[in-house]
């Protein structure tokens, strides 16, 4: 009996489906940001799950990484890394990225990734369909 205990702890992690967002939305999807609280977002933004508990993308300016370790259907950046390239759009940039970081809310649906928070703000991505 106590063979078979430690055979099953042993498999467990393996039999543990990814409860991040990552493990919801198709694998290797980018999301591109269409709106930033209800207004269309006019610079490119990306948003990538590259695996469990991690997040990357194409800010207006720079590259980004960052964790998210909270279940789905809740949302929490940790410390969000950039590269440090400046571009004439690096306003749009600071404005996608503090809005990231008080995202609290993930939802996907099909093409659609919505992140909100309590205070009534909002994310819109679309899938990439390239």
């Amino acid at each position: 009996m106590l063979r078979l205990s430690f055979l099953i702890l042993a498999l467990l992690p393996a039999c543990q489906q990814d409860q991040t967002v990552s493990g919801f939305a198709a694998p290797g999807q980018t999301w591109v940001l269409q709106e930033l609280d209800g207004a269309p977002f006019a610079a490119r933004a990306t948003l990538v799950f590259p695996e469990a508990g991690k997040i990357a993308g194409q800010a207006p300016c720079n590259r980004y990484s960052g964790t998210q370790k909270a279940p789905y259907p809740w949302f929490e950046t940790g410390p969000i890394v950039a590269t440090e390239m400046a571009c004439p759009d690096l306003d749009k940039e600071v404005r996608f990225f503090q809005a990231l970081e008080n995202m609290s809310l993930v939802e996907v649906s099909g093409n659609t990734l919505i992140l909100s928070n309590d205070k009534g703000d909002q994310m819109v991505f679309a899938a990439d369909p390239g």
